[in-house]
Formats: structure tokens, C-alpha cells, sequence
């Protein structure tokens, strides 16, 4: 069977990916980081969700709150209600999706895998800047160069198939593959019971997706 290195934080994205990795026909080797991220619920979700979805689950420690810079990996607040502001929110983690790709890009050619999936979206986002197409092409061709695998003609192939979707869209193919959405977490800030806040970007944009899509949101809101 194909192997496919599958990113999954925990949230909706992810675990679409994943499921749609899998209905492709791949192997699913599925990569936590755990990063020393405010969200730590997430990675709970990560694990439970892998446990449906993946053939293999690593969570690779990385502990990024060494470097700061972002409201996920520091004590800078959380912004509340403010989806679609001007400018990249507090709430961008340096590099995360460089250094998240890399570490992909190393499991895949240590397992014999040569496909990448990773859920960006460059429509409902926060305005991430490696969230775009032109990131995802950018470090494919940068795979396919910087690998034994790719200088041997072994190419790499690094997938967002959530990368045009809205985020309705995304709730319909949760829906479609027969996914427990309410398993996912997307909350940056959560609750100290663990539900999400309901007033971050991700909560936003996750509860406005339900709603657009016409389908019940099965999230608990703080």
C-alpha cells in the first residue's frame, strides 16, 4: 500500500485530510508536533482521532515556546472576536508550517513515503502567510531538492486539498467521509474544561462553517 505522511494538530482540517488520505488510498502515517502549544487539548484530539484514521501516530515534542513570538506559544493574550482584522494575527507561530513540513518531509523518506498532506486553507483563514498556494509549491519544490529521495527521481508530492475549500466546504467533507466532527478541536484558547472559547479566529471560522453549511455544530462553547 502507498504511505502518505499526514500533519494532524487535532482540529477539523487535519482529520479531513487524514480521512481524505485515507480514501485515496494511502497508508496513513499521522504526525503530531507538540510544541508547547497554549491548546494543548488539541493533541488529546490528535491522538483519538489517529486512532480512527491512521495506520501509525507519532507525537514528536518540539518545544517552541522557546523561540516566543506567537500567542500560541507565550503568555501574549489570545485576540477575542476579531476574525478578518487587518494585518497577521498574534496568533502566527513562526515558521510553524515550514518547520511542521520539514519534519513530514523526514518521516516520509525514512518510511518509504512519498506524498505530503498537510490541511491549509488559504480562504477562511487568519492570514497566514504559509497558508498560501504559492507556500505548498514553494516547499514542494524545495522537497524534491533538498532530499536523497528527490535527487534520485523519487519526487515528493506535498497535498492541500483544503487549501480552496471555505471552511462550509470543509464541514460538508467532514460530513460526506461519515466524520465525528465533534471529536476535533480547533479552540486557540480554550476553556480550563477544555471546551472552546467561542470567541477565537478557529472558533469563529469553525462555527461559522456549520452554519453555512446548513449542518449542526456539535462543538461545545465555553
Amino acid at each position: 500500500m502507498k504511505r502518505a505522511v499526514v500533519l494532524l494538530s487535532g482540529g477539523l482540517d487535519s482529520m479531513v485530510c487524514a480521512a481524505l488520505a485515507r480514501e485515496a488510498g494511502y497508508e496513513v502515517l499521522a504526525l503530531t508536533i507538540d510544541y508547547g502549544q497554549r491548546h494543548r487539548v488539541e493533541l488529546n484530539a490528535a491522538k483519538v482521532i489517529a486512532a480512527k484514521l491512521a495506520d501509525r501516530h507519532i507525537v514528536l515534542p518540539l518545544d517552541l515556546t522557546a523561540f516566543g513570538g506567537s500567542a500560541l506559544t507565550s503568555d501574549v493574550a489570545v485576540p477575542k472576536d476579531a476574525v478578518g482584522a487587518p494585518g497577521i494575527p498574534v496568533t502566527y507561530v513562526p515558521a510553524r508550517n515550514t518547520i511542521f513540513l520539514s519534519l513530514a518531509l523526514a518521516w516520509a523518506e525514512a518510511a518509504g513515503a512519498r506524498d505530503l498532506y498537510i490541511g491549509v486553507n488559504a480562504l477562511d483563514y487568519s492570514g497566514y502567510p504559509d497558508c498560501r498556494p504559492e507556500f505548498v509549491a514553494a516547499f514542494e519544490g524545495l522537497a524534491n531538492r533538498a532530499t536523497k529521495a528527490g535527487v534520485e527521481g523519487a519526487g515528493f508530492t506535498v497535498h492541500a486539498p483544503l487549501l480552496h475549500l471555505t471552511k462550509a466546504d470543509i464541514a460538508r467533507e467532514a460530513e460526506r467521509l461519515g466524520l465525528d466532527a465533534a471529536l476535533s478541536h480547533s479552540c486557540y484558547d480554550p476553556a480550563p474544561d477544555g471546551n472552546h472559547c467561542g470567541h477565537c479566529d478557529a472558533c469563529l471560522l469553525r462555527a461559522r462553517g456549520f452554519a453555512e453549511a446548513g449542518l449542526t455544530d456539535p462543538t461545545v462553547y465555553a
